[in-house]
């Protein structure tokens, strides 16, 4: 049984998304490198496999392009997802991303799936769906290795999903490669089992906006409060940041019977080293009443000031926590953004933070 109902790849092969829900049998696949791994056990408890989500084969023209492709997960079955293997190198891909998304934001094979207004023989639109749900899975950058999920751990997609369909998104930077028609299939092996698991895996991404003055080092910050009824247990962190980022923080703030907030590191790095997720420094538990912060300290020699934005040219401060819960589902809320400097920091006094302590972030 394989854990994707259909993938939609140019030049070599578009499956009928109208036909009967299937299941795709590899043997009759023209583009085997899909081929799905499984150990023909027929035992559900024991079902795990392999599938390589890949770019099919593009050629990117235009310099800073973000490229998407959808596949539709089986909506008969659930699938865990416990592990990812990077299929790309950073003298190709700026990054990767990893949609879960109810519907995707196009039925196209690729498509423009950045903010550029560049012109672009690809079709426009967001990863997912402008209405539909919206997670991210997994992300990487700069050689980051696999990523294999602590024992008992997926991210639940199909059937009891919200995720029905994933979309990978890959940021192209730099075109210079492909001049001469050279193409690229940059991606990443789904580890996967069809073994239900209790513990359900989530993404929360803590970024901002903003703007880092010209000659100077900027904090950018961001922080929510968790206000759904759940318990999360963080066990990995990633960091991203362009040129200028030094260090990314992430923290979980919590008040204590005196009402004084205590600040525990959930994680820093350097975002220039390989972007890969990190266990957590703290892994206890996060409930109703704490806020998870994040800061990136970014440091600009420019003599321009620099925005955020999708470009190389631009800055991005994300600070992604993986969790699981034990019970129910993961957080509703998937993201968490700030307007960032210069109108956003934690001390501002609509914040619901105090007690901040001196972060020493200029280094490590």
């Amino acid at each position: 049984m394989t854990l994707l109902l259909h993938t939609f790849y140019s030049y070599i092969l578009l499956w009928n998304a109208i036909t009967a829900y299937g299941l795709v049998d590899p043997k009759s696949s023209v583009y085997q490198r899909n081929e799905i791994y499984n150990n023909n056990n027929d035992d559900v408890e024991e079902r795990t496999g392999s599938f390589p989500f890949l770019m099919p084969f593009v050629s990117p023209k235009t310099p800073d392009l973000y490229l998407c492709t959808p596949i539709k997960v089986d909506p008969t079955t659930s699938y865990y997802i416990v592990g990812y293997k990077p299929n790309a190198t950073m003298n190709t891909a700026h990054h990767m991303l990893l949609y879960g998304c109810g519907e995707p934001g196009s039925t196209k094979v690729t498509w423009n799936c950045g903010e550029m207004a560049q012109s672009t023989e690809e079709e426009t639109a967001s990863p997912c769906g402008p209405h539909s749900h919206s997670q991210i899975l997994y992300a990487w950058a700069r050689d980051a290795p696999r990523l294999d999920l602590p024992p008992g751990v997926g991210f639940k997609v199909g059937k009891d999903s919200q995720t029905k369909y994933l979309v990978l998104q890959v940021h192209y930077a730099h075109v210079d490669k492909f001049r001469d028609g050279a193409t690229d299939d940059s991606g990443i092996f789904l580890q996967y089992t069809e073994k239900p698991l209790k513990k359900l895996a989530g993404t929360l991404l803590l970024g901002t906006d903003g703007i880092i003055p010209p000659m100077r080092t900027e904090n950018m910050e961001a922080a929510c409060e968790i206000t759904e009824n759940k318990t999360i247990h963080p066990f990995a962190y990633r960091t991203h940041t362009h040129a200028l980022g030094k260090v990314v923080s992430g923290y979980r703030v919590r008040s204590n019977a005196q009402g004084v907030q205590e600040w525990t590191l959930l994680g820093k790095r350097d975002p220039l080293t390989p972007q890969m997720f990190y266990n957590v420094e703290n892994t206890s538990p996060i409930v109703t009443g704490d806020y998870v912060a994040a800061r990136c300290t970014m440091k600009s020699t420019r003599h321009r000031a620099t925005g955020i934005g999708p470009t190389s040219e631009d800055e991005m401060c994300n600070f992604y926590l993986m969790y699981y819960v034990e019970e129910g589902e993961p957080l509703d809320m998937k993201y968490c953004f700030s307007q960032g400097a210069p109108n956003y920091y934690w001390a501002n006094p609509d914040t619901g933070l105090h007690n901040i302590p001196h972060i020493e972030a200029s280094t490590l």
